[in-house]
């Protein structure tokens, strides 16, 4: 049996049952920040802070590998998610030319799409079932929540050295001075040097 899967002769003469592989494309160059930004959610979080937060929108820049994180609620608007990266990230950086996210209702809403329509913009999304077409944001949320989520496993507070007591949502900034500090192997550098 073992001889009958590494013969050559036998697996081109095989028929393959498989779907078939989609060609290859190559992504475009990026020359400046905030060209191309990748976005997704985290969810299912406990509730944090003042306005009690279950989630956040990760934000990141394919350039530079800058990230955003946005806490918000699960169950926030098309509306909310447009005011929050607004006020929030595009008035800080500029607008973007493309951003990549998944299928989410909020994305793929009739305002997001009249809004990309106004600022000349691109809404990509991945491919169903083919969260890797978002792989840089999927990544950084994946060390992000298990960052997270190890917190939350010891409690959802801490006190810091004044006795102040803290929940997740105010380790985000942290966070996120993190990320932007850390070598990529990608780039030699750190976003901030870029």
């Amino acid at each position: 049996m073992e001889y009958c899967h590494t013969c050559d002769r036998c697996q081109k003469a095989n028929r393959s049952t498989g779907k078939k592989f989609g060609l290859m494309i190559h992504t475009q160059e990026l020359k400046s920040l905030w060209e191309v930004v990748h976005m997704d959610w985290v969810t299912a979080l406990p509730p944090s802070g003042d306005k009690r937060y279950n989630a956040f929108l990760v934000i990141v820049d394919r350039y530079s590998k800058t990230p955003i994180f946005l806490p918000c609620h699960k169950d926030d608007t098309a509306m909310d998610t447009a005011l929050l990266l607004w006020s929030r990230v595009i008035s800080h950086t500029e607008l973007f030319k493309n951003i990549i996210s998944d299928r989410d209702p909020k994305f793929t809403s009739a305002l997001w799409t009249n809004l990309h329509g106004l600022f000349g913009t691109k809404l990509s999304f991945s491919t169903a079932y083919h969260p890797q077409t978002d792989g840089l944001a999927e990544r950084m949320i994946q060390t992000l929540e298990d960052r997270i989520r190890r917190f939350c496993a010891y409690g959802l507070e801490f006190k810091d050295s004044d006795g102040l007591t803290h929940d997740w949502c105010t380790l985000i900034p942290e966070l996120e001075l993190a990320y932007k500090t850390s070598v990529y192997s990608s780039t030699g550098q750190t976003p901030a040097m870029l």
